[in-house]
């Protein structure tokens, strides 16, 4: 289950569980929409490839929290 970060790692952006905007790789490593373009959607951590994070719907929110751990280091 993906931990679901709540902001981006470069700029410290919020993000939402369940909005989309959200770029991962495939170590979730997360970006805005915004960094990731400006990063031409790789990784600065590992390479890989930034995608667009799938969203989670409320109800399963409530079940699978989000993580509330901030990566942005500023």
């Amino acid at each position: 289950m993906l931990e679901m970060r709540p902001d981006c790692e470069k700029c410290g952006a919020n993000l939402p569980a369940q909005s989309g905007g959200a770029f991962i790789c495939s170590f979730e490593c997360t970006f805005c929409a915004e960094c990731a373009d400006a990063l031409d959607e790789r990784c600065p951590n590992c390479g890989g490839e930034l995608l667009d994070r799938p969203t989670r719907s409320a109800k399963l929110l409530e079940k699978y929290p989000a993580s509330t751990e901030r990566k942005y280091k500023g």
